[in-house]
């Protein structure tokens, strides 16, 4: 049994998260826990003068976003296909966003995270303190985020950046093993350098490393020379009809020149392919 976290905020970004989660766990037996976070820490730090009491809390707060909850549940029923492997539960809490989650993923026991982003508006480098960018990077759980646009489809390729500096651990790239086995996708593993740089000693035992670990599922590697890393990854997810991306969050470099940077405006697959971002 899987436990998924899908934090909402009631908007069609969230619910557009919640519709590909339940697609792209179809197959699997999952207790999905929808989970709102109110921001009543932050009011009453900044806003309100007095501390509510326990009444006020629940009347002013908590119950507006349960009856948000149960529609969300409504939502689901209605719109997706029913799916007895499926479980839903709801939860409201007052804790700042990030705490909030970091508890859920604590006490749930959570195996992954599902948020919806705006795409090339919701990631980027000056908006790192979105709720989606600070859980994926400071919440230690795996995400998957989906972008506004994107709609499920069946998996066939499936792209992951590196730059084989970083030596992964098995366990960090199980999922990836998890997908390839479930769908039957192609891995493209990709590199990308500025100068066509040979690889050094450490990075040629770790493509090895990748080679062996991936031998028994589909697998290509892509060597690219690109200035930019972001306009390489746009191209390369184009020309091979990308439909997820998979990084490992440890590996700063690749990560932040493709998740966030400042050039949103030539970059597109941050709208509509998935990113699902792994922890150690």
């Amino acid at each position: 049994m899987k436990n998924i976290l899908i934090p909402t905020d009631f908007s069609e970004n969230s619910w557009n998260a919640i519709a590909y989660g339940l697609q792209f766990l179809k197959d699997y037996n999952c207790n999905f826990y929808v989970l709102y976070v109110s921001k009543i820490s932050n009011l009453l730090e900044e806003e309100i003068q007095y501390t509510p009491n326990l009444d006020t809390i629940e009347n002013v707060y908590l119950k507006p976003a349960k009856k948000e909850l149960k529609r969300v549940l409504k939502r689901i029923s209605e719109v997706c296909k029913p799916n007895e492997k499926h479980h839903f539960y709801t939860l409201v809490d007052t804790d700042f966003f990030v705490e909030s989650i970091r508890k859920q993923v604590k006490e749930k026991k959570i195996d992954m995270i599902i948020m919806g982003t705006k795409g090339a508006s919701g990631i980027k480098k000056h908006i790192v303190g979105s709720n989606t960018g600070d859980v994926i990077t400071k919440v230690k759980c795996k995400t998957l985020v989906i972008p506004e646009n994107a709609r499920y489809k069946k998996i066939h390729e499936v792209a992951f950046p590196t730059d084989f500096i970083m030596s992964y651990a098995i366990q960090t790239l199980a999922p990836i093993l998890e997908i390839l086995a479930t769908t039957k996708a192609s891995l493209h593993i990709t590199h990308i350098t500025k100068n066509n740089e040979q690889l050094n000693a450490n990075q040629k035992a770790s493509k090895d490393f990748l080679e062996d670990f991936f031998d028994s599922y589909q697998h290509h590697f892509h060597f690219l020379t690109n200035t930019n890393v972001e306009d390489a990854v746009q191209c390369f997810t184009e020309s091979r009809n990308i439909d997820l991306i998979v990084m490992v969050a440890k590996n700063l470099n690749y990560f932040q020149q493709i998740l966030f940077h400042s050039k949103v405006e030539k970059i597109s697959y941050h709208t509509h392919i998935p990113f699902l971002v792994l922890h150690e």
